[in-house]
């Protein structure tokens, strides 16, 4: 039995599009170019920030993120952001009984944001404030225990496999896999991710399905 949802952010809550495109215009690197360079680094399984740094192999991110933040031009998250399932879905979940967790590799400042769009979730919280990000399988095991359920009445819903399909069931937990975004798109049909997935959706509203099976 299905207790615990929890849910990554990025691209399988938020769609990552404004946050692609404001980094393109902050840099001076046309969007076209940057989204390409994020496909070529998600085909290759680098970290999608190598996307960046090919455009500008002498950028500083962390300064960077820090001057636009300065400029008024930081992070920002509202309701156009969030894909068009997200609110039905955790709604339903939560009045079907179970807990919802919103957890993943996102800033302070994202979870912060987050939390201000009044999402049907007992808890959102990113890894910045956990201070351990995915795929360290200490970032699962601080899921579970805001899961607050055994890990096998846990499921993880996520679209990169590395980050979130594989540690999740190293971790003992349930997983399924979001056919969402480039990640999810890309490796959706793969073997391993068929064999390792409890569950492949296309979409948040078929949880209520796991939750109910």
């Amino acid at each position: 039995m299905i207790e615990t949802i929890v849910l990554d952010i990025g691209e399988t809550i938020t769609c990552d599009d404004r946050y692609w495109n404001s980094w393109a215009d902050w840099l001076g690197i046309p969007r076209h170019t940057l989204s390409a360079l994020v496909g070529a680094v998600v085909a290759q399984g680098r970290d999608n920030a190598d996307a960046v740094r090919l455009a500008r192999p002498d950028v500083d991110l962390a300064a960077e993120y820090r001057a636009r933040e300065a400029a008024g031009r930081g992070e920002f998250l509202d309701e156009s952001d969030l894909y068009d399932d997200v609110r039905p879905a955790l709604t339903r979940l939560r009045e079907l009984g179970a807990r919802v967790v919103v957890a993943g590799n996102q800033t302070r400042r994202a979870g912060e944001l987050l939390r201000g769009l009044d999402l049907s979730a007992d808890l959102i919280v990113t890894s910045g404030e956990w201070g351990v990000a995915k795929p360290d399988p200490a970032f699962f095991e601080r899921v579970l225990e805001v899961a607050q359920a055994a890990p096998d009445a846990t499921v993880y819903v996520g679209d990169h496999p590395a980050n979130d399909l594989y540690p999740a069931k190293a971790g003992g937990l349930r997983a399924a896999h979001i056919r969402r975004g480039p990640w999810g798109h890309l490796w959706a049909d793969d073997p391993a991710i068929v064999a390792a997935a409890d569950w492949r959706i296309d979409s948040l509203t078929q949880l209520t399905e796991i939750l109910a099976g």
